[in-house]
């Protein structure tokens, strides 16, 4: 079975490339622009990972990563944070918020992939 994730970004070129290197790797990939696109898809579905942009209108990412982290059916889904605000204290901010990583955009996409399955491996071995 495919492995599922969600992509969550307000920018459509981010959001496309992202979209486009993980399904040429085999990827189930879904999709959102905002935290509140992203919590009516996760009412029905729970991805095997999350890509979560920091910067979101409305509710932020470090928010909706608390809120999913607080649900036990999310708890074990690594979130990682992608932003383009690699800023001193950034990574600090979104692992305290619970994020799994942080990954800098723009995505590199030779070693997006990679990372992707890094974190998908850590999640099956916990």
């Amino acid at each position: 079975m495919k492995q599922r994730i969600l992509v969550i970004d307000d920018n459509p070129i981010n959001l496309k490339l992202a979209l486009c290197v993980l399904e040429l790797e085999g990827y189930l990939v879904d999709q959102a622009v905002d935290a509140e696109q992203a919590l009516v898809f996760l009412r029905d579905t729970v991805p095997d990972l999350i890509f979560m942009d920091i910067s979101l209108p409305g509710m932020d990412g470090l928010t909706l990563t608390r809120k999913l982290k607080a649900e036990d059916r999310f708890k074990h889904v690594p979130i990682v944070a992608l932003t383009a605000y690699a800023m001193k204290g950034d990574r600090e901010r979104a692992l305290d918020a619970g994020c799994d990583g942080y990954i800098a955009k723009p995505i590199d996409t030779r070693a997006f992939p990679a990372q992707a399955a890094a974190y998908l491996q850590r999640a099956v071995t916990g």
